[in-house]
């Protein structure tokens, strides 16, 4: 049934903000190849529950390939070029995911993207990410492009500040978000993840979301 719903949406866009919205479908095509990447990139850098600097374990786990990997502890948040847990560079970022991004970019109006990290996150029933500006980055002319597969979520895209209304979205197998521009630095997050599955990837969901670190 989720195959048939999802081929449904194929093409599909959903406005969330002047500069921010959902690709319905759009990376269904090469789905299956991406998470085959996914899988090799974990057997060299595995996916690890983080701490926040207050102590907290995070509910996702999470990986990272290219130039630079979101890291967090005591520390803070921040990108590192080499994983904190082997020690050695990211994995290098797969031209499939490369390619991805960017044409999901220029489809929402985003020309010559060149994201040089990818944050990998993988949720089970009752994982969530709490509402949060991306701001670890040096170069905010860039836009986020986020790309959902497996079990559905319910994406959140607020405003400017973290008590701005919210607007709720599911997000579903291929779907890409895409924000940027004015709302680049707008509040989002995803809700507490509800047991599901999906024939892809059993009871979980990936999301990979693409970024510009550096100012280069």
């Amino acid at each position: 049934m989720h195959d048939l719903f999802e081929n449904e949406r194929l093409g599909g866009r959903v406005q969330l903000g002047e500069q921010a919205v959902v690709l319905q479908g759009f990376a269904m095509s090469i789905a299956s190849n991406v998470l085959a990447q996914v899988a090799l990139i974990e057997t060299i850098a595995p996916f690890r529950h983080m701490k926040t600097p207050g102590g907290f374990t995070m509910s996702v786990a999470l990986t990272n390939c290219g130039a630079f990997g979101w890291t967090s502890d005591s520390r803070g948040y921040r990108y590192t070029s080499i994983d904190p847990i082997t020690g050695k560079p990211w994995p290098d970022m797969p031209k499939e995911f490369l390619t991805l991004a960017r044409a999901a970019a220029n489809e929402a109006g985003f020309s010559d993207f060149v994201p040089d990290a990818c944050l990998i996150n993988r949720y089970v029933a009752g994982a969530r990410l709490s509402l949060h500006q991306d701001k670890d980055e040096l170069d905010f002319s860039a836009p986020i492009v986020s790309v959902s597969l497996g079990i559905p979520a319910i994406f959140q895209f607020g405003g400017l500040e973290r008590t701005d209304p919210t607007r709720k979205v599911p997000l579903f197998h291929g779907d890409v978000v895409v924000w940027g521009g004015v709302d680049r630095l707008k509040y989002h997050g995803v809700l507490p993840i509800k047991q599901n599955s999906h024939s892809t990837t059993g009871e979980q969901r990936i999301n990979l979301t693409f970024r510009k670190v550096s100012s280069r």
